[in-house]
């Protein structure tokens, strides 16, 4: 059964797609530390399905003893609760030329919520790993065909096994104090802090422990950087994994295409999957002087830092603002980013226009 934004009035998103159900955050959430419910963005890549409490997840593989929960039961063990940033691996296709392959995300797939949920760790510490385990997948209970794969495809991933035992690594039951809706993956998905949205696996309904990394479809077909050779698709393929998001920052104030005062403070957002935000920068009109910002403090290691600079316009008409955000690594957001044929971790720097008054 499929989920949209008509059949739930709760939704206040752009939708990109009915079917499956796709939608962006509205640019207006970007105003707020915490994005609303109603306008959390939505990636699907098959219908969504209906489960309760009742579901089941198994912890299976290289473990001692399988261990068989229910949503229901995993309510009942110690919870905890943490705030993260999470963006899609394919937000900003639009941007990339040629155009790629995929669902056309503009700039909102992207939004920052509070978890809450059991450390995947308590359930692997019950099952005991063995010693030999190096990775973990974890898949969840969507499934449908591809065109380019036989037979039903089901969404699972592969994530480390260092990561996987992290204590803030969670099986979340709850979204910003809710329960999960099914589009969020009720009733219980996986949360990886730093990592792009495909490794936040919704409807998990398996954790295998493995002594190999996974390599099914959405770890070797799909959520990797396809580089290609001179950015054809048909050449021989330079591929990486998918897995933390790259630096990158989004200006919240003012809007894109707004009216502004020649004296106005632009305001904005910075996120590295990598390491905490060290700067941002902001220019005006396009060219190459760069003003720092001043930051504000994250409300998690987790989540996008704030920034703010005091900007003046020289004279009225219309104006380029940019950002450009560093992390700890090092590691700056680019002017441009090197195309892959999936069109995915699109960190360049982008500007918005508005007019002076």
């Amino acid at each position: 059964m499929s989920e949209n934004a008509e059949e739930n009035p709760a939704y206040d998103v752009e939708v990109i797609r009915n079917a499956p159900f796709n939608a962006e955050s509205p640019e207006r959430s970007l105003q707020k530390a915490i994005t609303p419910s109603p306008n959390v963005y939505v990636r699907s890549n098959f219908d969504i399905p209906q489960l309760d409490l009742d579901h089941v997840i198994e912890v299976r593989g290289l473990v001692d003893r399988p261990v068989v929960v229910t949503a229901r039961e995993l309510s009942t063990l110690p919870q905890r609760t943490l705030i993260t940033t999470m963006e899609c691996a394919g937000n900003d296709r639009l941007d990339m030329r040629p155009l790629p392959a995929g669902e056309p995300w503009r700039h909102g797939a992207l939004s920052t919520m509070s978890w809450t949920g059991v450390p995947l760790d308590a359930l692997l510490a019950r099952a005991g790993v063995h010693d030999g385990a190096t990775d973990v997948e974890v898949g969840g209970a969507d499934a449908g065909p591809r065109d380019d794969s036989d037979g039903i495809v089901r969404f699972a991933r592969g994530v480390p096994l260092v990561e996987a035992r992290h204590p803030d690594t969670l099986l979340a039951l709850a979204m910003n104090g809710q329960p999960l809706s099914p589009s969020h993956g009720a009733p219980v998905r996986l949360v990886v802090p730093g990592w792009y949205g495909m490794t936040n696996v919704k409807w998990v309904s398996y954790v295998d422990v493995r002594a190999t990394p996974f390599t099914g479809y959405f770890q070797r077909e799909r959520y990797v950087y396809d580089y290609g050779r001179n950015g054809d698709a048909e050449s021989i393929h330079d591929v990486e994994p998918v897995t933390r998001m790259r630096v990158k920052s989004a200006i919240a104030f003012p809007p894109e295409g707004s009216m502004v005062a020649r004296e106005l403070t632009v305001e904005g957002w910075a996120w590295s999957g990598w390491a905490p935000i060290s700067r941002v920068e902001v220019a005006v009109d396009g060219g190459e002087t760069w003003r720092d910002a001043e930051l504000g403090q994250p409300a998690s290691p987790y989540a996008w830092t704030s920034w703010r600079c005091r900007v003046s316009l020289a004279r009225e008409g219309r104006y380029t603002l940019r950002s450009r955000a560093t992390d700890e690594t090092g590691a700056t957001q680019p002017a441009t980013v090197r195309w892959n044929r999936l069109g995915y971790g699109n960190n360049a720097v982008r500007g918005i226009v508005i007019d002076a008054r």
